[in-house]
């Protein structure tokens, strides 16, 4: 990376920072789900594990900026394209990155959008173990004025990041990659793609055939006509695709997928229910979608996401869910 590039962790934030609202949502934009939406694991990161650092590079790819991070032997040696999908901390993560570069060196061109275009999710900043213990009564009545500060900002946030403005961007970096990268397209037989928190949804909507959300892939508004058309169905973008901890998803997002998915949840999630879990299950076993879904207990939401924990089970579990991901991907 030139000195420009280099990854930074997500912002960092305290109980005294200031914070102001972004732009609000387009006219046109489909509301923001309701109940649990994103919590602290999906806008914040752990601390980096020691000793690893980021080695891809940021660049631009279908004029959207990427991470982009390849195998040492690519392209000498043959490779499969990866899309990876990132939760709330977005592109500049250092953590992400060093996920998308743990793919990398299994042999995966991994590309890694900015969702978000430069506006990851709201206060992102690391978070340890220590913050997480008892504090004072005052320390904790601020903990909670900030969190109310926080989960308004967040639903603020999501309201700018809607499928309607995430999916055009995923297209110009489908159809990028098909370009720049179709010696990794055709050697795997397509796209593979895996995502977490934020970006989980995306792989499935990215793995089915569906109609379009009120908004023609290129970010234009479908005409009455198109609306009264035959309402072309389109997808899927994906080969397979693997999900961890996914967030903002309802059962209907289970409908039409055509590829093999796998899923990493956390038990008792609030942010993935375990009746939304259950209903997709219920709905890809009858639609005959090939599908695996391993649930791990005893571990907070993003435990699957590269970071640092004192807790061995929880470690444990990390390392668990990158192999079956990994696993999924290269055996299809």
């Amino acid at each position: 990376m030139t000195e420009a590039d280099v990854a930074t962790k997500a912002p960092e934030s305290d109980a005294q920072e200031t914070v102001t609202p972004g732009p609000g949502p387009d006219p046109g934009d489909t509301t923001s789900q309701t109940g649990p939406k994103m919590g602290e694991h999906c806008t914040t990161d752990r601390p980096t594990p020691a000793g690893l650092a980021p080695k891809g590079e940021l660049r631009k790819l279908g004029g959207v900026d990427v991470y982009l991070a390849k195998p040492e032997s690519y392209p000498t040696n043959p490779s499969k394209l990866l899309l990876l999908l990132t939760g709330g901390t977005g592109l500049k993560s250092t953590n992400n990155q060093i996920q998308a570069d743990q793919f990398a060196d299994e042999g995966f061109v991994v590309v890694m959008p900015d969702l978000f275009e430069d506006d990851p999710a709201p206060n992102s900043s690391t978070v340890t173990d220590a913050d997480a213990q008892g504090s004072s009564f005052l320390d904790m009545f601020k903990l909670k004025a900030v969190e109310a500060a926080k989960s308004f900002l967040i639903d603020m946030w999501l309201a700018r990041h809607t499928e309607e403005k995430v999916m055009p961007l995923l297209e110009k970096v489908i159809d990028a990659c098909k370009g720049e990268f179709a010696d990794a397209v055709g050697n795997g037989g397509g796209i593979y793609a895996v995502g977490y928190c934020f970006g989980g949804r995306y792989i499935l909507l990215l793995a089915s055939e569906r109609a379009p959300a009120h908004i023609r892939w290129g970010g234009t508004q479908n005409s009455d006509e198109e609306e009264a058309g035959d309402g072309a169905k389109r997808g899927p973008y994906i080969k397979a695709g693997a999900l961890a901890h996914a967030t903002l998803v309802s059962p209907d997002d289970f409908h039409g997928l055509k590829v093999p998915v796998s899923l990493a949840c956390v038990e008792n999630d609030p942010l993935f229910p375990d009746d939304v879990r259950e209903a997709g299950e219920n709905i890809m076993s009858k639609e005959s979608v090939e599908h695996e879904v391993q649930v791990y207990p005893g571990v907070p939401h993003g435990f699957a996401v590269v970071g640092d924990y004192d807790d061995a089970h929880i470690k444990d579990a990390q390392a668990t869910a990158f192999e079956q991901m990994l696993k999924w991907i290269k055996e299809h």
